[in-house]
């Protein structure tokens, strides 16, 4: 069996491999197309997006009702929870281990360009969503691809292409087997718990909350997401503080091996700067899903004031995931030096915060790799059962609950370079009708941002 895992993982990455090295510059290409047309506002407004995330984060909610299945911040939190999950903590250390610190760098690069890219998906997601029979909210790609585009037919095959490869991103690839897999792992290594315990006792809590569907997974979102970030950032700062030192030098790295190779040292085995861009770029898509077409399935469904309002909570989205959680990650590996450990995913991380607080720093990733997996978890059921409905109807709610959770107790148990490996060719799959979708629609991206600022010059001037 271990023989046949290992040359299953060779063939899966050989095609992941091969993918990405197209995908990622169409990728950068739509982010930087899209930056242009809405004239860089992932810069100009970063302060805004911010602003709004702060505001729902102190429970400050206008009066007025309106459309939607939850409120902003539950969307974002929705969201936040999809994305912050284990791929900004072994995802992260993924990155390391295969690309060297310059991947580091060039996942910053797929943040800031991802910025305008989940403005503008955001933005549709709100703008065309539709409602299903019985009042709820049907929102994401496959209905900015159907009511967005001129020509029906093509509309059409990209809208389908998007719900079969989300689906199934959501079941087999990102969302769920390498979520339950890296908690498993983690638990594993730190505490020698079964992997088979971890993943029954992942799956019934994952059970319990998805039987109640979006709002219910919103309102856990709401509560989960910024509690597991706050611990995370609390204990990544100890660590980093500790070896302060080291900071400067972790830069230098990131900077210099972005642009030059990055040699074998300790347990690493070096890695050029295609394996660096290329990681980087896959990795950041992992974490921040900017692109992907995931994240605007959670943002249609919020009472928002406005589909720019929206898009601009989709612009710290990402900031919050990749440019500060990404990077606590990379500084926390780096000043320790356990990126050259030989060690891979959750297992680098873990070791990181164990040799900086012996007692409790394995405890801290444990944790955190359960509470940023199991939030994952919870907001991919949503996606893809999106997408499953959008194939199928309503009627397959209930059977996609139990193949979904089913995944769970399987993910946690195999192969950790082939789980990551089959979440990115999953993703660019899903990712490609999108960002055709995205590029065809970003005259409508363009001039709804601008329509709406010359209205409203502040974010403060909108009265609704």
């Amino acid at each position: 069996m271990e023989g046949f895992y290992v040359a299953l993982t060779h063939w899966v990455t050989t095609i992941a491999d091969n993918i990405w090295s197209y995908m990622l510059f169409v990728l950068f290409a739509v982010g930087a197309w899209l930056t242009i047309k809405t004239r860089f506002i992932q810069f100009l407004r970063l302060k805004d997006g911010m602003n709004l995330i702060f505001a729902g984060f102190l429970g400050k909610k206008s009066g007025r009702k309106r459309e939607g299945d939850v409120s902003p911040f539950a969307a974002l939190s929705t969201a936040l929870a999809a994305t912050v999950g284990n791929g900004n903590i072994g995802g992260v250390a993924t990155a390391l281990f295969t690309g060297g610190p310059g991947a580091i760098f060039w996942m910053w690069i797929c943040g800031f360009v991802g910025m305008a890219t989940k403005y503008s998906e955001a933005l549709l997601g709100v703008k065309f969503r539709e409602k299903y029979p019985d009042g709820s909210i049907a929102g994401g790609p496959m209905y900015y691809i159907k009511n967005g585009l001129k020509h029906k037919g093509i509309a059409r095959v990209l809208a389908a292409i998007f719900a079969v490869c989300g689906a199934f991103a959501a079941l087999f690839g990102t969302g769920n087997m390498m979520q339950a897999n890296q908690m498993a792992l983690a638990f594993n290594s730190e505490f020698g718990v079964p992997k088979m315990i971890t993943g029954m006792i992942v799956t019934v809590l994952v059970g319990l909350v998805i039987i109640g569907g979006i709002k219910r997974i919103g309102a856990v979102a709401e509560k989960l997401v910024p509690t597991m970030v706050i611990i995370y950032f609390v204990f990544g700062f100890i660590v980093i503080f500790v070896h302060i030192t080291e900071i400067p030098q972790a830069f230098f790295l990131i900077f210099k091996h972005a642009f030059t190779p990055s040699a074998a040292l300790g347990g690493f085995m070096g890695a050029t700067v295609k394996q660096a861009l290329s990681m980087g770029f896959r990795r950041g898509l992992l974490t921040n899903e900017a692109g992907l077409g995931s994240a605007p399935i959670a943002h249609a469904a919020a009472q928002t004031p406005s589909p720019v309002h929206q898009g601009l909570i989709g612009i710290g989205e990402v900031f919050i995931d990749t440019i500060v959680v990404c990077t606590i990650t990379a500084l926390i590996n780096l000043s320790t030096g356990m990126w050259q450990s030989g060690l891979d995913g959750t297992a680098m991380t873990a070791a990181s915060f164990s040799k900086t607080i012996p007692l409790a720093g394995g405890l801290v990733v444990a944790f955190s790799s359960f509470l940023f997996g199991y939030s994952t978890l919870l907001g991919w059921y949503y996606y893809g059962e999106q997408c499953m409905k959008y194939l199928f109807g309503i009627k397959i709610t209930y059977p996609y609950r139990v193949i979904y959770v089913s995944l769970v107790l399987i993910g946690s148990l195999i192969s950790i370079q082939l789980v990551f490996f089959i979440g990115d060719i999953a993703n660019a799959f899903m990712a490609l009708p999108n960002l055709i979708a995205l590029t065809l629609l970003s005259g409508i991206v363009a001039q709804t941002t601008k329509s709406f600022f010359q209205k409203y010059h502040r974010l403060e001037d909108f009265k609704d």
